[in-house]
C-alpha cells in the first residue's frame, strides 16, 4: 500500500509539478498513470523513490519517505526511467544485469541464474556481452526494464515501459506484465496497453489528480480524455 498525502513538488521555485496531491495506491494490482506531457506523471514516480524533493507525506509499506527509511524503501521499490540510458552504463549488457544483484549481495551461481531466466524470457541472450551503446532504442527499453526485474522488487515502477518498441516486443512486454503478481504503477501514454493489463487508472493533469478508476470507467470516458489532452484508445476510435 503507497499512501500519498497532500504531496506537492516545485521546480525552480515556481511550477508546480505535483499539487497537493492525494493518492492511495493498493498493493499487488497495475494502476496505469496517464495524462498529457507535463501532467506530472514522470515527477510522482521519481518522488516515490525519494529521486526529488517533496512537500506533504509518503508512507510505503507502513515506511514514511524520509532519510532514515530511504534505502529501505530503495530496496523495495524499483524504477525503470523513460530513458534506459540513465539506467545503462556498465561495460556489457551482463555488467549492468548484474549490478543490482552484486550490491544486493548474491552469490556469483544466483546471479548467473538470474541472468538466465531473465534473458530468456526477454530473449536477448545474444545481447549478453554488447555494451549497450550498440543497442536499438528498443533493444535498450528490454534490458532496462529487464535489469528492475531480475532484482525482483515488492514493488515495480515504469516510466513509458513499451516506448522505442516494435509491435511484437511490445506484445512481449505487456504479456510479462500481465502475468507479474507484484504492485505495478505505470506511467504511460499507451492507453490501449493500460486497457489490457490496468487494474485502475489515475488521471493526471497539471499535478493534480483529475479522476481515479477502473480502467474501464476511465478509458471508455472520451470527454474527460478530450478535456484533459487526451483521446480514446486506438480500439474505441473509429
Amino acid at each position: 500500500m503507497i499512501n500519498v498525502k497532500d504531496v506537492s513538488v516545485i521546480y525552480n521555485q515556481e511550477i508546480k509539478a505535483l499539487d497537493h496531491l492525494q493518492l492511495e495506491l493498493k498493493e499487488n494490482q497495475c494502476t496505469v498513470i496517464i495524462g498529457k506531457n507535463g501532467s506530472g506523471k514522470s515527477t510522482l514516480l521519481q518522488t516515490l523513490v525519494g529521486i526529488v524533493d517533496f512537500q506533504g507525506s509518503i508512507c510505503i509499506d507502513h515506511l514514511n519517505l524520509d532519510k532514515d527509511h530511504l534505502l529501505e524503501i530503495r530496496n523495495k521499490v524499483g524504477l525503470v526511467f523513460q530513458n534506459p540510458d540513465h539506467q545503462l552504463f556498465m561495460s556489457t549488457i551482463y555488467d549492468d544485469l548484474a549490478f543490482g544483484l552484486i550490491n544486493q549481495g548474491l552469490s556469483q551461481e544466483e546471479i548467473k541464474q538470474r541472468i538466465d531466466i531473465i534473458t530468456s524470457q526477454f530473449a536477448f541472450e545474444q545481447l549478453l556481452y554488447r555494451s549497450s551503446h550498440r543497442l536499438s532504442g528498443g533493444q535498450k527499453r528490454m534490458v532496462a526494464i529487464a535489469c528492475i526485474l531480475i532484482m525482483r522488487p515488492d514493488i515495480i515502477l515504469m516510466d513509458e515501459p513499451t516506448s522505442f518498441l516494435d509491435p511484437g516486443s511490445r506484445r512481449q512486454v505487456i504479456n510479462i506484465l500481465k502475468d507479474m503478481h507484484k504492485t505495478l504503477i505505470i506511467a504511460s501514454h499507451d492507453l490501449d496497453m493500460a486497457l489490457d493489463i490496468a487494474d485502475e487508472v489515475i488521471l493526471l493533469n497539471e499535478g493534480k489528480v483529475i479522476a481515479q478508476g477502473l480502467t474501464n470507467d476511465i478509458l471508455t470516458n472520451q470527454k474527460l480524455l478530450e478535456d484533459n489532452g487526451l483521446e480514446l484508445p486506438y480500439r474505441y476510435q473509429r
